[in-house]
């Protein structure tokens, strides 16, 4: 389900970054001639940054980086969970199932790091992914002309220590 980047992935990118649905609470799409003319043929690769693809097909992208500057102090030098999906993938699990396996690959590279999450308050689909993926609130801030959710994942070993059970890879 997770994989690198690769220049087949190109289309699909653009489609993402110039869908106005995806981008309803980031700020609005970008112009499609404008993404032709300036996304690379191969597009860039780094760990932590995946392509979420469906029977060979580029369905989404999951980025895990670490927050240089923010908007909210709380979330700079955290690792941060970032994900835009198709509209044609939404409702169906995959952005759970991907984003678990994401950071399921992080715990076993960085061990405990602290990992953010940011969304806004009415994006209520991404509410509900942060829930499930374990994510609990630290603040709310207003950035972009609307009120953002800044929340922080729990560490998995904590939660396994305290008698939870531990959530399953999604390998």
């Amino acid at each position: 389900m997770l994989r690198a980047p690769e220049a087949r992935d190109r289309a699909a990118f653009v489609e993402l970054l110039a869908s106005p649905e995806v981008h309803t609470h980031l700020g609005g799409p970008r112009p499609r001639e404008e993404l032709e003319r300036e996304l690379p043929g191969t597009p860039a690769r780094w760990p932590g940054s995946f392509v979420v693809d469906l029977d060979g097909a580029m369905i989404g992208q999951i980025l895990l980086r670490r927050t240089a500057e923010h908007h909210c102090p709380a979330a700079v030098g955290k690792v941060d969970l970032g994900y835009l999906f198709l509209p044609r993938a939404w409702g169906r699990g995959y952005a759970t199932e991907a984003c678990a396996t994401a950071l399921d690959w992080l715990d076993g590279v960085l061990p405990g790091e602290p990992v953010v999450l940011t969304t806004q308050t009415a994006n209520t689909g991404s509410m509900r992914l942060a829930a499930k993926l374990g994510f609990t609130e630290v603040e709310r801030f207003r950035a972009w002309d609307a009120e953002q959710w800044l929340g922080r994942r729990s560490d998995p070993r904590e939660a396994h220590r305290a008698g939870e059970p531990a959530r399953t890879p999604h390998r």
